[in-house]
């Protein structure tokens, strides 16, 4: 078994080019979470501002809304939302110094080839393991928009933070490749 990358943000671009589709990342250090709504947000606030209202360079969304925390705890389930609701305000962000995105499910083409222009990766969280996932959060709080509740923007301090890469900045996606490679060929007849 391969072993697993340990990753930690800020990411430059030699970390982003050192990884391909398929590689296990552990992940260390900060990551934003934003959903739709913080997205349309942060994109209108580039356009009117020209910069978000966090630095975005070399850093990491997690598309995830975290479910209310329990008492004792730094957050509640916090698994990944659906990435494609977030494709129509990627380009800005990348522009604006994006390095990272964590979700699940597919990014439309404009999203992969933005990705490579930009020098960019899009890794997969496992969906259904929001609790498991939120033990590896060490620190969270709102830092932008806490009118939106659970699609506030929250900074995280994540330890270890289990990821795959689905989209690597040259242009590769692991759900393309993992279709060609066990592809079931069914008789057209019986």
């Amino acid at each position: 078994m391969k072993d697993k990358v340990r990753l930690r943000t800020p990411l430059s671009d030699d970390d982003i080019l050192k990884l391909k589709i398929g590689d296990k990342v552990l992940l260390s250090g900060t990551v934003y979470t934003a959903r739709d709504a913080a997205h349309k947000r942060l994109v209108e606030e580039i356009k009117k501002e020209g910069k978000p209202p966090f630095d975005l360079n070399g850093q990491i969304i997690y598309y995830t809304g975290p479910s209310p925390t329990p008492p004792g705890k730094i957050t509640g389930s916090i698994g990944p939302t659906t990435s494609s609701r977030m494709d129509p305000y990627v380009i800005y962000l990348l522009k604006a110094g994006l390095k990272g995105m964590i979700g699940k499910g597919y990014r439309c083409r404009e999203v992969k080839d933005a990705m490579k222009e930009y020098k960019a990766v899009y890794f997969a969280a496992i969906g259904g393991v929001g609790a498991l996932l939120a033990k590896h959060i060490k620190d969270s709080k709102v830092i932008a928009y806490e009118d939106l509740g659970t699609e506030a923007i929250h900074k995280l301090d994540v330890e270890d933070f289990p990821l795959i890469v689905v989209n690597d900045a040259k242009g590769c996606d692991l759900y393309q490749e993992g279709v060609k490679k066990y592809k079931v060929n069914f008789p057209t007849s019986l």
